[in-house]
């Protein structure tokens, strides 16, 4: 598979070492067990469940000192767990199934989605000649970075569809304005992207909805099944070894996915940080309405969703493939934390 990218390396250097630097000299402040999470994309509304768990003050309650930070793909995000500088990271399930591959365990103990909540976008200029993943042979298909779930998704649409990895290019794209850039300027032909960037680009009318995968229903067309998605994932090790600040994390972040479900995408748009609107605030609240279906009410883990992740994996990736038997599923995810929320 041929890559290209539109970033600097000196950029993706300051910007990572920025991100390390905040994870390394941040302090706790006294108030309680102290976390730090890395969010894949800390404004996405796929991962609004974190900063919505600290806008309504439920990791205070619980009595934790809760450190967000971002990086701008998952791929990044995992790397700094793996290297011990945060407890966790909010970014997708199937890293845990790949991080297996490689010897690693991590788990996710919430599950915020059962669905990617990410679309498959097409610029309108081509939206005539890529009119479906099988038009994908000979294009430029932007990913947030190589490895990251979006490139994954990307690999499973290509393979379901007859079309090899290495028919296409792909295309390091990020999100939000750079992704927008990179399809305004023909530097990618369709690329995979969530909210608001969706939003964005329909309402201007730069590019198309090719595969919506913001529902079950487009989910289960797209991929054969559900594909449990953004979740908050943990070292295995860590987890065994701090139970009750995982409990902690669990029960106030179930009870965020709750307060979705009873209140309004405006109710939710009001509480999160106003940067996050871009600028304007009914786009932003239009596309938290456009996704917030996929979050779980409970952060249970669907387990046929788990296996069905798994299965996707075994059709493209070079580091299951061959070793989907040897994957054992039950420590990518426990619901044990989640399933004790109502019962406290």
């Amino acid at each position: 598979m041929r890559i290209t990218t539109r970033a600097t390396a000196a950029l993706l250097a300051t910007a990572t070492a920025l991100s390390l630097a905040a994870c390394r000299d941040s302090r706790s402040t006294g108030k309680g067990d102290t976390v730090k999470i890395m969010v894949g994309g800390i404004d996405k509304v796929i991962y609004l469940p974190a900063e919505l768990t600290e806008r309504l003050g439920h990791f205070k309650e619980q009595g934790l000192d809760v450190q967000l930070l971002t990086e701008p793909a998952g791929a990044l995000a995992e790397n700094v767990l793996i290297s011990g500088d945060v407890q966790g990271v909010v970014g997708f399930y199937d890293h845990t199934v790949d991080l297996q591959t490689k010897g690693k365990c991590v788990t996710s103990v919430v599950q915020f989605a059962d669905v990617p909540g990410e679309a498959e976008m097409v610029a309108t200029s081509k939206a005539q000649k890529i009119t479906s993943p099988a038009a994908f042979r000979g294009t430029k298909l932007g990913v947030t970075s190589p490895g990251s779930s979006t490139d994954f998704l990307t690999r499973a649409l290509a393979v379901r569809n007859g079309v090899r990895t290495s028919d296409y290019t792909t295309v390091k794209a990020g999100a939000g304005a750079t992704f927008i850039a990179a399809m305004n300027n023909g530097g990618i032909d369709a690329g995979m992207t969530t909210d608001p960037t969706i939003a964005k680009l329909t309402t201007t009318g730069k590019a198309k909805i090719m595969v919506d995968m913001r529902t079950k229903a487009g989910t289960q067309k797209a991929l054969g099944g559900l594909y449990p998605a953004s979740s908050l994932y943990m070292d295995c090790d860590y987890v065994r070894s701090n139970r009750d600040t995982v409990q902690k994390l669990a029960t106030a972040l179930v009870k965020t996915l709750s307060w979705i479900k009873a209140h309004s995408p405006a109710e939710i748009a009001a509480k999160m940080p106003a940067d996050y609107n871009g600028g304007d605030p009914e786009l932003y609240e239009k596309s938290i309405g456009d996704s917030m279906n996929m979050f779980t009410p409970d952060g249970v883990m669907p387990a046929e969703g788990a296996k069905n992740v798994l299965e996707v994996l075994s059709q493209f990736s070079p580091n299951v493939q061959g070793r989907k038997d040897q994957i054992d599923l039950s420590k990518t995810y426990t619901t044990e934390f989640v399933t004790k929320v109502g019962r406290q």
